[in-house]
């Protein structure tokens, strides 16, 4: 585990927006209400997530992104970020979008730059698929086919998630600075936390100063579990089972796009600004159903130097419960028949939760399947 240092380091782009109290509206304006993902996007733009990006993307760099995974200037960048809405919805003769959230004035864009996104294009691109079975896809679609760009002006920074687990990049930075790391190793789950994922953390706390438990609370698909209860079990293991002096907890607050492979490139940029070192990156990373090969988010990044990502990727097999080893293990590790292992689908904790069954304490700490039970009892 060879550390990079975070190559965004002391780069001037990745500050946090500045606020300014919104001006009145006249006839340049259109006003529109954000989606989910478009005020998550927002955000991840204003704290810094999304260096170097400080708006919305153009044309120029839709098209490179889809073509090459890179914007015009040449940095890696996987998945295109732009601003989307219905085709024909914006009227000639407006220059400015105020997007509101809530009745509460956001942001304003002055738009320089209107385009068209060939939707489908984009979807093959990014999701491997144009079906709107991939939720990706699907939101892509419902996002509409006119996308604008140009400067944001910020009136508030949007936050999902108010809880004091908020960290910015910078901020995280500070605190990793702070606790003296010179390796810090972020973890992203969009799942509830099992014991599979504590080995993963235990094992890279052997080798690197610090962890950085950096759970996405961004939109999500309906069926997967809230942010809340994801953060409560979090915090009932760190309580428990963790060093935490060792351990910072924050939240990452991109939506989720189920983009497998080319999330996963998202993620570790992302991670690298927030200031980590590394990142881990596990069997079907930012995967849905069947779209993906299980370990392609992580021969994705076999395509690029190590130098250009700028954060180490350590990638981990799939981990499970041996009863014969008596422990969690991988296959890297673990000699005996797969009917030795405890192996629980999302869908059998769904049914098992949903029934109010206890979790396995081999799969799941009893704090945090008490969490999880109380949780689906809601």
């Amino acid at each position: 585990m060879t550390p990079i240092e975070p190559s965004i380091a002391g780069n001037n782009k990745l500050t946090t927006a500045t606020v300014q109290f919104p001006e009145k509206i006249d006839d340049s304006f259109a006003v529109w209400e954000c989606t989910p993902r478009q005020m998550a996007d927002l955000e991840m733009i204003a704290i810094g997530g999304y260096s170097p990006l400080e708006t919305f993307m153009g044309y120029d760099n839709w098209l490179s992104c889809v073509d090459s995974m890179h914007l015009i200037t040449g940095e890696l960048w996987p998945i295109p970020i732009t601003f989307q809405l219905p085709n024909g919805w914006l009227q000639k003769g407006k220059t400015k979008l105020r997007l509101v959230h809530l009745d509460r004035a956001i942001a304003t864009i002055d738009i320089v730059e209107r385009f068209e996104i060939d939707l489908e294009v984009e979807a093959q691109s990014v999701y491997q698929t144009t079906s709107e079975e991939h939720p990706g896809v699907k939101a892509l679609y419902q996002g509409g086919s006119t996308a604008l760009s140009g400067p944001i002006t910020f009136h508030e920074i949007p936050r999902q998630y108010t809880d004091h687990e908020y960290l910015t990049p910078l901020e995280a930075r500070r605190e990793f600075e702070l606790r003296g790391w010179k390796t810090v190793i972020a973890f992203q789950t969009r799942n509830p936390i099992h014991r599979a994922h504590e080995y993963l953390h235990k094992v890279a706390l052997e080798l690197i100063d610090g962890l950085f438990l950096n759970p996405l609370v961004g939109h999500t698909k309906g069926d997967d579990v809230s942010s809340a209860t994801r953060m409560k079990a979090y915090r009932v293991l760190l309580e428990n089972y963790y060093p935490t002096d060792r351990v910072v907890l924050g939240v990452y607050p991109a939506a989720m796009r189920y983009a497998g492979p080319k999330e996963a490139v998202l993620h570790a940029i992302s991670r690298k600004n927030y200031g980590c070192t590394h990142f881990i990156v596990g069997r079907d990373h930012a995967g849905v159903g069947d779209y993906y090969g299980t370990y392609a988010a992580q021969e994705i990044f076999d395509q690029f130097p190590q130098e250009e990502v700028g954060i180490s990727i350590v990638r981990f097999e799939h981990s499970f419960f041996c009863k014969r080893c008596e422990q969690v293990v991988s296959k890297r590790t673990c000699p005996h028949d797969s009917n030795q292992h405890l192996v629980l689908s999302g869908t059998k904790v769904r049914e098992m939760l949903s029934s109010g069954q206890e979790l396995p304490s081999q799969f799941s700490r009893p704090e945090v399947a008490k969490v999880l039970i109380e949780a689906y009892k809601s």
